[in-house]
């Protein structure tokens, strides 16, 4: 690798961190930042969601965006969006403020995500980019590890707005990098749909709004209303895409089986696999007690293995092809999901400790290989689009486990109780910690499931081949 490469591929692995410290850095801080701003706890549940639905709605636009003018001139100023909107978070002095903020920051969140992926398929050919997804997937399990540990630390000892802060001089160092050494690449023409694109946000948003309702207020006829009206604006956007001329996914590109199944493996992965980090958290504060700190510091191992491991297993999906090391690390995450399945009341903490050591190794296995697999059979010309359409299923994933998590847990004791262990202000005493580990276990089967379904759209993306670029 090339002293150039290694300056800009470390740009891009500085967006991931903080993309990734930013997603686990305010869990931590939600009871602190309810109290300080006067909110009610599912108002300010809104802080995570307005991220992760902005970012799911937008990513495959923005990455269009690069395509038409430019992959490092739109991640540059997604660089200077995020921090500058950072700022103004970490300033709110309301939670409608706040919330506001978050969603100008996710914009500038998106457009990072959206375009590093495509700025990597263009510095690096496509069998060395296994290697450089690592090292980017790397950036994540860091960012996270960071934003769990810092943010009980920050939020303990200087104040939540701090959490905001951080990211400032990141930033700043990261957006002079990045606009000395990430040059414009070959522009190519494109398109945007932003029929599909309103459609997906607003289905998303319904949704959304629907289980967050459902689980602090029992299921009302409001919220039946609401999820159902997602859920045919979901419908609509579908149809939208098969008849648009200018759809938000290619499907000719989806032609090709290995994108294709690779598309459908990350969505399902990211179903699957987030819920069950959800899951265990509950069970940590809400049953053994555990602050949500010290619940957060037990899954760490998980974290540290993906990020050792990360990059070399992507020099080693770069020799074998990405088919049978992202399969494996599915049925690896699944086989750290039946270790969690067997926590009870009373059982020791080093099987937390075990599941997510093992879960690590999964990740590091699947993200890396299929990443670069996606990127290695996108077309030059589509590098920003398909980038996005990765981002975008990612982000759907990770919105459903939260939702599926919050959604089980409300099912199996009181919605206002499940909510307040989410959040780490409550724990569980009495009868009711039998149902609520029943109600997980029911919950890991789904996980498990959607695993194992990940790592069959994995496998059926078929062999493949990757020569110098």
């Amino acid at each position: 690798m090339e002293r150039r490469q290694k300056i800009m591929l470390s740009v891009l692995v500085l967006g991931t961190l903080m993309g990734a410290l930013d997603s686990t850095i305010v869990i931590l801080a939600f009871p602190v930042i309810a109290e300080g701003l006067h909110a009610d706890l599912l108002t300010t549940m809104w802080i995570i969601l307005i991220y992760l639905l902005v970012v799911a709605a937008l990513t495959v636009q923005l990455g269009r965006l690069g395509d038409l003018f430019g992959r490092p001139r739109m991640f540059n100023l997604g660089f200077g969006i995020f921090t500058l909107s950072s700022f103004f978070c970490g300033v709110s002095s309301t939670i409608t403020t706040l919330i506001l903020f978050r969603g100008v920051q996710a914009l500038g969140g998106a457009l990072m995500e959206s375009n590093s992926g495509a700025i990597i398929a263009d510095i690096f050919p496509p069998n060395a980019r296994g290697a450089a997804f690592g090292y980017n997937s790397m950036g994540w399990t860091v960012g996270a590890t960071l934003g769990i540990v810092l943010g009980g630390i920050i939020t303990t000892f200087a104040g939540w707005e701090y959490i905001f802060f951080i990211n400032i001089p990141i930033g700043i160092t990261a957006l002079y990098l990045g606009l000395r050494y990430l040059k414009d690449t070959t522009r190519t023409p494109a398109s945007l749909d932003l029929t599909g694109m309103v459609l997906l946000a607003a289905g998303l948003s319904l949704i959304s709004y629907a289980a967050v309702d459902f689980a602090g207020n029992d299921l009302t006829t409001r919220s039946m209303t609401l999820a159902l009206l997602g859920l045919l604006l979901i419908l609509v956007f579908a149809w939208h895409e098969v008849h648009t001329r200018t759809p938000m996914i290619d499907f000719e590109s989806l032609n090709k089986p290995i994108l294709k199944y690779s598309l459908l493996a990350a969505f399902f992965q990211s179903l699957g696999y987030l819920a069950v980090v959800f899951l265990i958290i509950m069970y940590l504060q809400g049953i053994r007690g555990l602050s949500p700190l010290d619940a957060a510091l037990l899954l760490t191992p998980g974290y540290i293995t993906g990020s050792v491991l990360g990059p070399s297993m992507g020099r080693l999906s770069d020799r074998v092809g990405a088919r049978i090391i992202a399969t494996a690390g599915t049925l690896v995450i699944a086989l750290a999901i039946l270790i969690y399945m067997t926590l009870r009341v009373d059982s020791p903490l080093s099987i937390v400790l075990l599941a997510s050591f093992v879960s690590g190794i999964g990740t590091s296995m699947f993200y890396p290989a299929n990443n670069s697999a996606i990127m290695a059979h996108a077309r030059m010309g589509d590098y920003g689009s398909i980038s996005g359409a990765l981002r975008m299923v990612q982000n759907i994933g990770i919105l459903g486990s939260f939702v599926l998590a919050i959604t089980v847990a409300s099912a199996s004791i009181p919605r206002s109780l499940a909510f307040e262990i989410f959040v780490g202000t409550s724990r569980l005493v009495g009868n009711v910690t039998g149902a609520f580990i029943q109600g997980i276990d029911a919950a890991l089967v789904v996980s498990l499931l959607l695993l194992i379904l990940a790592g069959a759209m994995s496998w059926s993306r078929g062999a493949e081949q990757r020569g110098p670029a």
